[in-house]
């Protein structure tokens, strides 16, 4: 049969367009636990409709480094949940259930220094295909300046 006939499923043909649009809207997500995420104690949200990822924290005095700002080695830890979070959703493809991700390459850059409070990252898909996606992911205080900020390249888990 011809594209112009009943052969092409209407929701392949709709979801590849909401895809290829960036209207594709997600459904929430639910985020597995891990050993990092508990002893770091940070909250996960996957609940945004555009896909991205959201790692909060609210920074304590177990959290600081010796010079009494947010660990390096902390931010790099949430940067990449953030992206690989935002990546695993991308996976999904509008399903229920989020794609394991491993991460192939990190690139972190240090804006500025953060206190004591709560800061936020926010992951979010910049392009990719089956099995490889390229996620960037920002740190933000609560007064909402840039503390960090990373490129990611994620790859879909082998299962």
């Amino acid at each position: 049969m011809s594209r112009s006939g009943s052969s092409w499923p209407i929701t392949a043909l709709v979801t590849k367009i909401g895809i290829l649009s960036g209207s594709l809207r997600f459904p929430p997500h639910k985020a597995p636990g891990s050993g990092a995420q508990a002893l770091i104690g940070y909250d996960i949200d996957l609940t945004a409709p555009d896909g991205s990822a959201r790692v909060i924290l609210d920074v304590e005095a177990r959290h600081m480094n010796r010079v009494e700002t947010l660990h390096g080695g902390i931010h790099a830890m949430m940067l990449d949940a953030a992206a690989g979070f935002a990546a695993s959703r991308q996976l999904a493809d509008g399903g229920p259930q989020i794609v394991p991700v491993v991460t192939l390459s990190l690139t972190t850059s240090f804006v500025q220094s953060a206190q004591l409070g709560k800061v936020v990252a926010t992951g979010r898909v910049m392009g990719g295909g089956y099995k490889i996606v390229h996620a960037e992911a920002e740190i933000h205080d609560a007064e909402g300046r840039l503390c960090s900020k990373a490129t990611g390249v994620f790859k879909r888990a082998a299962k």
